[in-house]
């Protein structure tokens, strides 16, 4: 009961939002307010979206990504996206082109296209000034004894040995760094601010490392590259960004942030003023690139946008609009306090959008053929479907109706109770958009499987024609398809790759441990002759199943579907 009050209550949360027109601020929009009444004009805001390219976006990203872009949007600002691409180790153009994919996939278009390696040589640059004022060093001690110096929380830090070097020295060292004359790990170069501080990363921070990797834009031009916190303060501080939002864990951070900025801010220029926000953590998922890598080269899932993963490519292949995921992000909003979102109200999202824009079509996918014995052979009609109720500009479409038709298998019991509201021997049901059958009786293999179900029609029960049989009354319809041009589909039923709310949160167990072995099923189906022409990406309400869209892999020849919802939220009664 305490899931699906948790479920429902999220559900409201969402609508409330959804519907309301005027929303009360939240606190990263009251930040801003009051930097507009404290000397801020509307021309100073600038925001960015800063990722690093090694790897793919994710469902957490996508709000990091609407929040910065809802903030343009609102206060008519640019938004830069930039990316932090310090690490060559790590970061590829393949991820820089995917994630421009999906920043403009979710409908934002940004001011500028910035990379941090754009200001390597202004960083250069600024270095040596602190080297030149005494404030950097070059320090010659391996990564373990540099982590050994630095002491603990409780404990105070010691200088390095190499913290007195010479300006002199410092430079001629850092110019070999530079130009790639000395190996990895020989060196780093190092803020001076105060090993005895009570935050960890004041004391003297690394700001450059040796790295002889190939960069994706720089080339071999860099054998030292630049620490995110050196960078990146920086870089809003080049690009004028009045305020850098970024998640909880960089809260220690903004000390040194500051510290960066005041080496090199000039006073007639914007300074950029760093604030935090709370991390949103998604059940049933995991969201660390590093945990996402390891499902990708396990062969857990096919690949960063296997339809399972949270990626936002991932989420795009399985059917998800942009719509939904951003009236998902925004009806989760931004809190100061970390929280586990249950992704059930992500799928309540994509159900509202779908809903008013998703064709309704027939698909059959555990099907059993149905005989209307009654019905002339060789006979076939045309009906008339529509194809949203919800959008009467949707129009309608043909439906070829025959003899023989294809029923879902669970939709017929041969001896049902009074709470069976389908198909069963003696009882009534219409066929969606056609006539009221009756079941008659049926044929079977020799291990006793149904696999044909006879009827009886009545020929004035047609829908919509408005005679006194149509206008009958039976407690259930069915959908179908009719075997005489019914098109074979491959249909892949998705669902949650975890069985585990919070799969990363068990310390005792390992999060692949919780991974839902039957998070994935591929059937073979039956569906209108349409569907087969249907484009990548087209997306359709597959008549009480759910919603589904076009796989990549889908040709004319083997048409392929995947499932993004079904039609309820069907995963608490599972669970529970």
């Amino acid at each position: 009961m305490q899931r699906y009050f948790f479920t429902a209550f999220w559900y409201l949360c969402a609508l409330i939002n959804i519907m309301s027109e005027e929303k009360s601020l939240n606190f990263i929009e009251h930040i801003i307010e009051d930097d507009l009444k404290g000397g801020y004009s509307p021309k100073d805001l600038c925001f960015r979206f800063p990722p690093e390219p090694n790897g793919y976006l994710h469902l957490g990203h996508a709000s990091a990504i609407c929040l910065n872009f809802g903030l343009g949007l609102r206060y008519n600002a640019p938004v830069n996206l930039r990316f932090d691409d310090t690490n060559p180790a790590k970061e590829e153009q393949e991820f820089v082109d995917a994630i421009k994919k999906d920043v403009s996939w979710l409908g934002y278009e940004w001011a500028q296209e910035c990379y941090a390696s754009d200001y390597f040589q202004q960083l250069y640059d600024w270095a040596i000034a602190l080297i030149k004022q005494g404030k950097a060093y070059v320090d010659s001690q391996t990564s373990e004894e540099i982590a050994a110096q630095k002491g603990t929380p409780n404990s105070s830090g010691s200088e390095s040995p190499y913290r007195s070097r010479s300006v002199d020295e410092n430079l001629t060292l850092f110019e070999k760094m530079k130009n790639g004359d000395v190996p990895e790990g020989a060196h780093v170069l190092r803020a001076k601010i105060d090993m005895t501080s009570p935050n960890m990363l004041m004391r003297d921070p690394v700001m450059y490392r040796v790295l002889h990797k190939h960069h994706h834009r720089t080339g071999n031009t860099w054998s030292i590259y630049p620490m995110y916190d050196w960078a990146h303060g920086e870089s809003d501080y080049i690009e004028q960004v009045s305020h850098s939002f970024c998640t909880l864990e960089f809260l220690p951070h903004r000390e040194l942030y500051d510290w960066f900025l005041d080496q090199v801010c000039d006073s007639e220029k914007l300074r950029p003023k760093q604030r935090e926000f709370a991390r949103r953590n998604f059940s049933h998922t995991v969201v660390s690139k590093r945990k996402l890598m390891k499902l990708v080269e396990e062969g857990v899932v096919t690949g960063w946008d296997d339809p399972r993963m949270p990626t936002i490519s991932g989420l795009r292949r399985r059917g998800y609009t942009p719509q939904s995921i951003r009236s998902f992000a925004d009806s989760i909003g931004v809190g100061k306090r970390e929280n586990l979102i249950d992704v059930s109200h992500l799928e309540f999202c994509v159900r509202e959008d779908l809903n008013k824009t998703a064709p309704r079509v027939m698909a059959v996918l555990d099907p059993v053929k149905l005989v209307i014995t009654n019905y002339p052979e060789g006979q076939t009609e045309w009906l008339e479907a529509e194809n949203n109720p919800e959008d009467e500009s949707a129009g309608s479409r043909q439906l070829l109706f025959s003899r023989e038709l294809y029923i879902e298998r669970e939709d017929f019991k041969e001896e049902a109770n009074r709470k069976f509201f389908r198909l069963s021997i003696g009882k009534e049901v219409r066929l969606k958009n056609a006539y009221i059958i009756q079941g008659e009786s049926v044929v079977k293999d020799a291990e006793g499987n149904i696999t044909e179900i006879h009827c009886t029609y009545d020929p004035d029960s047609k829908s919509g024609s408005g005679t006194e049989a149509s206008l009958r009354k039976v407690k259930g319809t069915l959908h179908w398809v009719s075997v005489a041009d019914a098109r074979k589909i491959e249909v892949r039923m998705y669902d949650r790759l975890f069985m585990d709310a919070a799969p990363d949160g068990n310390k005792e167990k390992d999060f692949m441990e919780f991974v839902n072995p039957n998070s994935l099923e591929v059937i073979t189906g039956f569906a209108e002759p349409g569907l087969a022409e249907a484009e990548e990406g087209t997306q359709f309400q597959f008549q009480r199943l759910g919603y589904f869209v076009v796989d990549r892999d889908s040709t004319k020849e083997h048409p392929v579907f995947n499932r993004t919802v079904p039609l309820r939220d069907s995963w608490a009664k599972l669970t529970e």
